[in-house]
C-alpha cells in the first residue's frame, strides 16, 4: 500500500506531508519512506486559528470557515503527497488542525479537529482516513498521544508484540516529540507500553515569541540562548499540577496558551526580559522532560518534532541527560525528525485499513484497543478478520 500522511500539530505552523509504502511480510511491517514536505500557514491563516484556540471566544460561523479552509490545505498538501508516492495512493491519513481537546478531572470527554476531510477526498479522489482521536476517547481513553503504536513497533519489536500483557525486562527506551507539546513514549520488554503527554515544548516558546518578539517562534533558540533562567518564574512554572498527575494524561493549548504565560507574569509581580522569559521556557520543557525520563530510567531517548530544529533546547536536554541517557534523533533510525508524526499517522491508515487497533490501552487509558478513525468517502473492503498485527517496524531506505 502507498498512503499520505498528513500532520499539523499544536504549534499551528503547517502541515507536514509525507508519502510511504508499506509492505508486509510475515510479523514484520516495511515502511520505505517516498518523500516529506513541509507546507507552511500564511500569516492570515495562523492568525483565525489562534483567534479561535482556548482562552479565546469564538462563533460556530467562524468555525465552520476554519474547518473548510483547511480543508482546502489539507487537500493541497495531500496532492503535494500524491506526487511525492508517484502519482497514486491507496489513501490519505488527515488528522486534521486539532481546536480542542477537552480533559475534566484527569478524563478526555471529548476531542475536535478541523479540516474538511471531504474536501481532501475530492481532490485526491482516494479515501480519506480522519477523526483519528474520537474512537479511543469514546473507549475511555485520552485520544493522545497516538504516535506510541509507531514508537513501540520502531524501537523495540519485543515489548511491541506485548504492549498489553509484558514478559521479560531490560532496560527501557523512550521516544520523544518535541512539538507544541512534548510527548514520550517509553518501551521496554516485560512491560506495557507507556507514552503521555509531558508538559509544553514549543507551545509557550512561541507565545513568548508572539508577545515579546512579534515573531511567530524564536529562530534556533537565540534568544533564549542570550538569556538567563529566572529562578522565581521557573519554580512558578514547575508548581502546575500537571506534571505531578498520573499518566495516563493528555494536554494541549486548552492548558499551555498564551493567557496561561501571561497569568504567570503577572503572579510573579516583576518584570522579566524576554530573552530570560524564553531561557526559562526552554528549560522548563528540557526540565519537565529529563525528569520524566529519570523516572522511567531510561538509557536512550529517540528525538523528533520541530523542537530538535531548536540548538538551545536540545543543548539543555543534554547537560540534564548527563550521562544516564543518550540523545539522538529519528534520523539516524531513517525517519526524518521534522516527518516523523506524519509517518506515524500513515500507519495508523495501514492499521485502520486493515482493520487494525491503532490506540494502545496502556497509553491511552482506553477499556479497550480501538481501531482508529473515519473513512470518507468509504471505508475500504476488508476481510471479515482482520490479520494478525505487526510484531516490527523496519524503516527501508
Amino acid at each position: 500500500m502507498k498512503i499520505v500522511g498528513l500532520m499539523s500539530g499544536t504549534s499551528y505552523d503547517g502541515v507536514d506531508v509525507v508519502a510511504a509504502e508499506f509492505t508486509r511480510a510475515g510479523e514484520t511491517l516495511r515502511l520505505r519512506p517516498l518523500g516529506h514536505r513541509s507546507l507552511d500557514y500564511d500569516d492570515g491563516l495562523r492568525a483565525e486559528i489562534g483567534k479561535l484556540l482556548p482562552p479565546a471566544a469564538t462563533t460556530i460561523e467562524a468555525v465552520c470557515r476554519l474547518d473548510n479552509r483547511l480543508g482546502e490545505v489539507f487537500a493541497e498538501a495531500a496532492a503535494a503527497g500524491v506526487e511525492l508516492a508517484g502519482g497514486a495512493v491507496d489513501a490519505v491519513v488527515s488528522p486534521g488542525q486539532t481546536v480542542f481537546h477537552w480533559v475534566e478531572a484527569g478524563r478526555a470527554r471529548g476531542t475536535l479537529q478541523l479540516g474538511a476531510p471531504a474536501r481532501v477526498a475530492a481532490r485526491v479522489g482516494v479515501p480519506v482516513l480522519h477523526d483519528l482521536r474520537s474512537a479511543d476517547v469514546a473507549a475511555g481513553g485520552q485520544g493522545a498521544p497516538l504516535v506510541p503504536v509507531f514508537d513501540a513497533l520502531l524501537l523495540d519489536p519485543a515489548t511491541a508484540s506485548r504492549a498489553a500483557r509484558g514478559s521479560g525486562g531490560s532496560a527501557p527506551r523512550a521516544a520523544l516529540n518535541l512539538g507544541g507539546i512534548a510527548n514520550l513514549t517509553v518501551v521496554a520488554p516485560g512491560a506495557p507500553v507507556l507514552g503521555y503527554d509531558v508538559g509544553p515544548a514549543n507551545a509557550l516558546l512561541d507565545a513568548a515569541a508572539r508577545r515579546f518578539l512579534g515573531r511567530p517562534c524564536d529562530l534556533d533558540g537565540a534568544r533564549a540562548a542570550a538569556g538567563r533562567v529566572h529562578e522565581g518564574l521557573l519554580d512558578l512554572l514547575l508548581a502546575e499540577p500537571y506534571y505531578a498527575a498520573p499518566a495516563p494524561k493528555s494536554t494541549g493549548k486548552e492548558l499551555f496558551h498564551a493567557g496561561y504565560l501571561d497569568a504567570k507574569l503577572a503572579a510573579l509581580g516583576e518584570p522579566v526580559a524576554a530573552d530570560d522569559v524564553l531561557a526559562t521556557l526552554t528549560v522548563l520543557t528540557a526540565a519537565t522532560v529529563a525528569a520524566e525520563c529519570a523516572r522511567h530510567g531510561v538509557t536512550e531517548v529517540v528525538a523528533a518534532g520541530g523542537g530538535v530544529r531548536n540548538p538551545t533546547l536540545m543543548a539543555r536536554l543534554v547537560e540534564l541527560a548527563a550521562d544516564r541517557w543518550r540523545l539522538r534523533t529519528t534520523d539516524e533510525l531513517g525517519v526524518p525528525a521534522q516527518a516523523k508524526e506524519a509517518y506515524a499517522f500513515a500507519l495508523l491508515g495501514w492499521l485502520s485499513w486493515h482493520g487494525l487497533p491503532g490506540a494502545i490501552p496502556s497509553v491511552t487509558g482506553a477499556t479497550r484497543a480501538a481501531v482508529l478513525g473515519s473513512w470518507t468517502p468509504a471505508g475500504p473492503a476488508r476481510a471479515a478478520a482482520p490479520p494478525a498485527p505487526p510484531r516490527r517496524l523496519v524503516i527501508e531506505a
